[in-house]
C-alpha cells in the first residue's frame, strides 16, 4: 500500500475539526475539490470509510475516530517542531491574511501595513475587507481587526484605538435648510442616508443619553452599502448620516460637516487586532502584532 503524506493527514484532521471540507480548505489554503481528493485518497488507499457526508453535515465514522485518534497526537508534535523551527528564522517570511472591516482598513490599518511591508520584504499581505463578522480561525486568516466588544473572548486582542464614536452628521447647508434635530425622534423629519448591512437590513441607528437606549429606523431619499459614498453624499448635503467620528474627522476639521444629537453619541470601546490564542504565533504574525502595538502607543 502506498505511504500517506503529511497533506493527505492534514487534511483528514481539519475537516474532522472544521467539520467541513469548504472550512478546512480555506484553513489549509487549498481548493475544496483538491481537499476532497486528498481525503477520498486516504479512504482508497486505506480501503475504509473516514467520514459521513451528507450535504449539509460532516462526521467521522467510528473508523476515522480510530484513526484520528492515533494520528492527530503525532501530527500536532510535528507541526511544533515546525513551527519551533520556523521561529528561528531572523526575518518573518510567508503570507499574511487579515480581516477586517473596511473604515478599519482604510483609516487605520494602512499605515501600519506599508510600516510593515517596509521592514518585512520577504512577507506578502493579504487584506479581505467586509462588513460581516468572520471566524478568522475556519475562514483561514490570521489576524482580524473589529471593534472590541465583538471579539471572541479565546482570542488575543490588542487594542488599536482608545476608543470609537458615532456621530450623526450633516453639511452646513442641509442644517441651514432644515435645522438641527435635537432628540433623535426629531430625524423622522429628516432626510436620513441609510446604510444596508451585509446580510441585506438596513441598520437602525442606535443612541444612549443617561442609561436610556434608542434605536431609530429612518427614512430618506439614498440608502448606502459604502461609507465613504455615504461620507461624500452628506458632504454633498443630501442629507444627515450615522457614522464613526475617526471617518469624517478631516471633514469635521474643515467644516465641511457638523455633529448633531452630540449629547445622544458617547463614545465606547474602540478597535483592537485579534489572533487565536490557540497557537504558536508564526514569525510574520508575532511581528506584525508587534508593530501595531508600537504604532498604536504613538496615536
Amino acid at each position: 500500500m502506498k505511504k500517506s503524506g503529511l497533506v493527505e493527514l492534514h487534511a483528514v484532521a481539519a475537516v474532522a475539526a472544521a467539520r467541513s471540507f469548504r472550512a478546512a480548505a480555506a484553513e489549509l489554503g487549498l481548493s475544496a475539490s483538491a481537499l476532497s481528493h486528498a481525503v477520498a485518497a486516504i479512504e482508497t488507499r486505506m480501503g475504509v470509510k473516514l467520514f459521513n457526508r451528507t450535504t449539509r453535515s460532516v462526521s467521522l465514522t467510528q473508523a476515522g475516530e480510530q484513526f484520528l485518534g492515533k494520528v492527530g497526537p503525532a501530527l500536532k508534535e510535528i507541526e511544533a517542531a515546525m513551527e519551533a523551527a520556523t521561529q528561528s528564522r531572523a526575518t518573518p517570511a510567508g503570507r499574511l491574511r487579515i480581516n477586517t472591516s473596511e473604515g478599519a482598513a482604510r483609516g487605520l490599518l494602512m499605515p501600519i501595513v506599508l510600516e510593515f511591508l517596509r521592514r518585512y520584504r520577504d512577507v506578502d499581505v493579504d487584506i479581505v475587507s467586509e462588513g460581516r463578522m468572520v471566524d478568522i480561525v475556519a475562514e483561514g486568516f490570521d489576524i482580524g481587526i473589529r471593534l472590541i466588544d465583538t471579539v471572541p473572548q479565546d482570542m488575543i486582542a490588542i487594542p488599536l484605538t482608545e476608543h470609537e464614536r458615532f456621530v450623526v452628521v450633516g453639511s452646513p447647508q442641509y442644517i441651514e435648510r432644515h435645522g438641527k434635530p435635537l432628540v433623535p425622534a426629531d430625524l423622522t423629519r429628516h432626510a436620513c442616508l441609510r446604510l444596508r448591512l451585509p446580510s441585506g437590513t438596513i441598520y437602525r441607528w442606535e443612541f444612549e443619553r443617561h442609561g436610556e437606549e434608542i434605536r431609530v429606523d429612518v427614512e430618506g431619499p439614498l440608502t448606502l452599502q459604502d461609507m465613504q459614498l455615504m461620507r461624500e453624499a452628506a458632504v454633498g448635503g443630501a442629507g444627515l448620516a450615522y457614522m464613526t467620528e475617526r471617518n469624517v474627522a478631516a471633514d469635521l476639521a474643515a467644516g465641511r460637516l457638523v455633529t448633531v444629537l452630540e449629547e445622544w453619541t458617547p463614545p465606547f470601546p474602540g478597535l483592537c487586532l485579534y489572533y487565536s490564542g490557540h497557537r504558536h504565533l508564526p514569525p510574520a504574525l508575532r511581528a506584525f502584532a508587534d508593530l501595531a502595538r508600537q504604532m498604536s502607543r504613538k496615536t
